[in-house]
């Protein structure tokens, strides 16, 4: 991985976990501002809609610092190690804890009258993709066990072949 590589990639996940960081701080207390006014009838929405949005920034951010020690871990030479397993395991975790946290706020919504069907099920649909995100993650992290036990094997062969030398 280049160095151009990894500076740009470094750069958009600052700006990426500036942004989110500034929408849980500053944001997300301005929705709860502005969702106290709301009618009696979906008032019930706010303290779901609220802690839901948090938890998926919370997600987002340990996506992003996984990442960046995965970059890093390319950067010098050790990623194909078992170190990397620990961070695409959480990788996948928080993948499917976003999943589950979009399909709880479709649930949240799916009652009554104030939010139309279409609007649950376009939220369950990207429930469904970020599902998806959390399984490709799951197929990387095979592949990398792969290429770690191909590494390892390869390491052991040229030991073997060093000695015969």
């Amino acid at each position: 991985m280049g160095k151009l590589t990894v500076l740009a990639l470094r750069g958009v996940m600052v700006a990426l976990l500036a942004g989110s960081l500034f929408v849980q701080a500053v944001m997300v207390p301005l929705l709860a501002i502005d969702m106290e006014e709301l009618d009696t009838e979906v008032a019930h929405l706010r303290t779901p809609t609220l802690v839901i949005t948090v938890l998926g920034l919370v997600a987002a951010q340990i996506v992003l610092v996984c990442v960046w020690r995965l970059v890093t871990m390319v950067r010098r030479g050790t990623v194909f190690s078992r170190g990397a397993f620990r961070y695409v395991d959480v990788v996948t975790g928080a993948f499917c804890a976003a999943a589950l946290l979009v399909f709880a706020f479709g649930v949240v919504l799916a009652p009554g009258e104030a939010v139309p069907p279409g609007v649950v099920l376009l939220v369950g649909g990207v429930g469904l993709a970020v599902l998806g995100v959390a399984l490709v993650v799951l197929v990387l992290r095979m592949l990398l066990a792969q290429a770690v036990a191909r590494d390892v094997e390869a390491k052991r062969m040229q030991v073997e072949l060093d000695g015969v030398i």
